[in-house]
């Protein structure tokens, strides 16, 4: 997609965001403008590991639209947010079973298709 976040370099499976050029704020997803001070931002690759913030279990389907069920039906799943060393924290699906979700552990972040999916870092 052309327009102007386009120009991060090649970041792989990392988290596209953006940075304020005035206030150095970062946030995911990108945005061409900073939410604090409505300066221009500058796209940036975030940092691919941080903490886990919160999470929580996901037991309902969301609302489809646009979500699509698999065809053999809702399984629930587990969800956090992850706190970057870029200060932002990003919303995930955590590839974690819930008795292993642990607040403040270190978790490794990767873009996909829908939200990005998180997993238990190695120590």
């Amino acid at each position: 997609m052309e327009g102007p976040l386009s120009a991060v370099p090649e970041t792989g499976s990392r988290l596209r965001g953006s940075r304020c050029a005035d206030c150095a704020v970062a946030v995911y997803p990108a945005d061409p403008t900073c939410p604090r001070c409505g300066g221009p931002a500058e796209p940036v690759a975030l940092c691919g590991t941080g903490t886990l913030w919160t999470w929580t279990v996901q037991r309902y389907a969301p609302k489809s639209p646009p979500y699509v069920p698999p065809a053999a039906g809702f399984t629930p799943f587990v969800v956090g947010y992850v706190e970057l060393a870029d200060g932002v924290r990003v919303l995930a699906a955590l590839d974690l079973r819930p008795e292993d979700a642990e607040i403040g552990m270190r978790v490794t972040l990767r873009a996909g298709e829908g939200v990005p999916r998180a997993m238990g870092a190695a120590v």
